[in-house]
């Protein structure tokens, strides 16, 4: 099974596709708005955004965990 076929593939295609939606609205927000990004408002913005890009990572370890132990029975 290939990886961008699989469901995997779509869980790693999908969490670079949030990655990118993340930077263009970080740069949006930077020169569109009056928000000031501070190193403060970018750390808690950013750390946000790791903790739900690690419901991502999540996902393909459990995936791939039931994925093997399906192959192997």
């Amino acid at each position: 099974m290939e990886t961008p076929d699989s469901d995997l593939g779509v869980y790693a295609l999908s969490g670079a596709f949030a990655v990118l939606v993340y930077l263009v609205a970080l740069a949006t927000l930077a020169l569109a708005t009056d928000v000031d990004l501070t190193v403060g408002t970018t750390a808690t913005l950013t750390g946000g955004f790791l903790l739900f890009l690690g419901s991502y990572v999540a996902a393909m370890v459990v995936y791939r965990n039931v994925q093997r132990r399906e192959d192997v029975d």
